[in-house]
């Protein structure tokens, strides 16, 4: 099943550099995950950076305005799925977009199919739509 990304960000960055951000996320979302190509869901809230204050929990690093919050809501998935995805995403976001890895905070929120209407107020994962 489908994960929905929630990204939220400091405001500023170009359009172009969003999309790649956006991008790279999905490709490590199918390698990670095994999900179809158009299982793509992705949202970006832009904040001042007075609105958004994220320390390091007394990990000894500085954030800097590059930080990107995401948000993944999804079907359970197992603690190698989620490893694998927030290390390869740390790496690629790293290489495409010049984030750093101190930059980027990941939350997992898991749900059940029936959690999830993609229209018309069905639940497809549990009418068998999907």
């Amino acid at each position: 099943m489908m994960p929905l990304l929630q990204f939220d960000v400091i405001e500023g960055r170009k359009p172009e550099v969003i999309k790649t951000i956006l991008d790279v996320a999905h490709n490590v979302v199918l390698e990670a995950f095994g999900v179809p190509e158009r299982d793509r869901y992705q949202l970006v809230n832009e904040h001042k950076p007075s609105n958004m204050v994220f320390l390091d929990t007394g990990l000894g690093f500085e954030r800097s305005t590059q930080f990107i919050l995401l948000r993944v809501f999804t079907s359970p998935r197992s603690d190698e799925q989620k490893q694998l995805f927030m290390k390869r995403l740390a790496e690629e976001l790293e290489k495409h977009c010049g984030i750093r890895g101190e930059d980027l905070m990941i939350s997992f929120i898991s749900n059940q199919k029936g959690d999830w209407s993609f229209g018309f107020g069905e639940a497809q994962y549990t009418t068998g739509t999907l």
